[in-house]
């Protein structure tokens, strides 16, 4: 005897137990296809066509996989080499503007006050009898000063020049009175700036080869190689646009790459670190590849990379502002305007760079290209699954389904996880229906 009291059953519906409810050949097919994509573990594949799509901002700071750098890497390797190349040619055609550390010479600096670059040139020119290789003024307002760089001059000539400057120009003093020591000089040999750039390419291979050999202990071969290719990337760059751009080239410079070096490389190694942690034990697993993991890795610290350059960009340019238009003082320009340069091409080269050639680099391991092998075989073998599962006389009502089954995510493309309801599951709400 059959009791006609409603019951409730696991869909949530009412209905009495003399008449259960009848499945659509839809639903069956979509409950079917649901159950085999859930048993095989690549739910993520159909939840990447369903999944809702957020704000560039929101994907940046969740870092939950939404850019695909790892997938594009051949665009940025050939953005990466383009410039590279125009890098290369300017430091071949153009060279550097070295300063007087390194070329040797005379320098010579007094108050602007009223005076103008034409009228120091002119002055310069009638006290010496040729051309000043270089007239500038740094600062603004009361602190400006003028700055005449030539080659190296002789005792005698530079007291001519010095009271041929004072005769026109009348230099104050701290006192604010014309007073000739307002006017001040220095002479650098050429011998000694032969020497400082020698130590300070010393410098910079001692730096490379302790960084080389620090990764290389730390992790392995392949991240010491890529961590290398980047600093090299890094140091080449910034040759490049201080080479174009005309910036001058002081020891203080010298010592802002060495900073700037740095700093790529604890950018390198953070990503690094998460990437080793990604792909720990990667091929005892199947639901990502290796190149999917470490774009994983990428965008989870990819808020953290930028947090950190915004935070070191201000300062420096603070220091430019106080350094140029303030005190006009040359030293902490040169080591501002490298630092802004270094800063911005190291962030780029440990996102663009250093990790997607890693990944190519392992890729070329057969360990890596067993596993990414397997990984598509499962993903293959569980569409044709869920597809199998699909009756002949309802193909073309579930085609969007089947479509949604077969398309399989490009190697180093995010992993979506689910965030919506897919259609044919339990939602977990309890619908009614009127008896």
């Amino acid at each position: 005897m059959h009791s006609n009291e409603p019951t409730r059953g696991k869909t949530g519906f009412i209905y009495s137990s003399a008449e259960p409810p009848k499945r659509s050949s839809a639903e069956t097919l979509e409950r079917s296809s649901a159950e085999t994509l859930e048993s095989s573990g690549v739910e993520e594949t159909l939840e990447s066509s369903t999944a809702p799509h957020h704000n560039f901002f929101t994907r940046l700071y969740t870092g939950a996989g939404a850019f695909n750098i790892i997938g594009k890497r051949r665009l940025w390797f050939t953005v990466s080499g383009a410039i590279i190349v125009i890098a290369i040619a300017s430091i071949a055609l153009r060279g550097f503007t070295l300063g007087i550390d390194f070329q040797g010479g005379t320098q010579v600096s007094f108050p602007r006050g009223s005076a103008s670059v034409a009228q120091v040139e002119d002055a310069f020119s009638k006290a010496i009898g040729h051309n000043a290789e270089q007239v500038v003024v740094v600062g603004n307002g009361a602190s400006a000063t003028v700055q005449i760089r030539s080659e190296t001059l002789s005792n005698d000539q530079t007291n001519k020049l010095r009271d041929a400057l004072f005769n026109e120009f009348r230099p104050v003093g701290v006192d604010g009175k014309p007073n000739p020591q307002a006017i001040s000089d220095s002479a650098v040999s050429s011998t000694w700036g032969a020497q400082i750039t020698k130590k300070a390419l010393i410098a910079l291979g001692v730096f490379l080869v302790l960084v080389g050999l620090y990764i290389m202990i730390r992790y392995e071969r392949y991240m010491a190689m890529s961590a290398l290719a980047a600093l090299g990337f890094v140091v080449t760059t910034t040759a490049g646009v201080y080479s174009l751009v005309g910036f001058e080239v002081s020891p203080a410079t010298v010592i802002g790459l060495l900073t700037i070096l740095g700093f790529s490389l604890y950018d390198a190694v953070i990503v690094f670190d998460k990437v080793e942690e990604n792909t720990r034990g990667f091929q005892h697993t199947t639901r990502r590849t290796f190149a999917e993991q470490a774009n994983l890795a990428i965008n989870q610290t990819l808020m953290r990379s930028i947090n950190t350059s915004l935070i070191s960009v201000i300062p420096i340019l603070s220091l430019m502002v106080v350094a140029v238009w303030l005190l006009g003082v040359g030293t902490l320009k040169d080591l501002a305007l490298v630092q802004l340069v270094g800063i911005i091409v190291g962030t780029y080269s440990s996102i663009f760079v250093a990790t997607p050639l890693l990944v190519t680099l392992r890729e070329r391991t057969e360990l890596v290209r067993t596993h990414t092998r397997r990984v598509l075989r499962r993903r293959n073998a569980a569409s044709a699954d869920a597809a199998g599962a699909v009756s002949s006389d309802d193909r073309e009502t579930a085609a969007e389904p089947v479509t949604a089954l077969a398309s399989k995510p490009a190697p180093g493309a995010r992993p979506v996880r689910p965030t919506a309801t897919r259609a044919g599951r339990p939602s977990g709400k309890r619908k009614t229906q009127r008896r």
